[in-house]
């Protein structure tokens, strides 16, 4: 799914970036907004990835939703 529909449908498919990320908080999702870039920078955050794994996971991810 590209990132224009992940955005425009945020409400509905955050609940499957919480299954993905559990540490990410419901505030957390909240500020993201769909936006891709915020995504990737939480999850450095609090999983203490690289940017690159980070933007990995979150293509991989985005790819399976649907």
């Amino acid at each position: 799914m590209n990132w224009d529909r992940i955005k425009g449908n945020w409400k509905q498919i955050k609940g499957k970036a919480r299954q993905q990320w559990g540490d990410l908080t419901d505030d957390d999702l909240d500020t993201i907004e769909g936006k891709r870039e915020e995504l990737v920078g939480k999850i450095q955050e609090r999983y203490g990835k690289t940017r690159d794994q980070a933007e990995r996971e979150v293509d991989e991810w985005s790819r399976e939703v649907d």
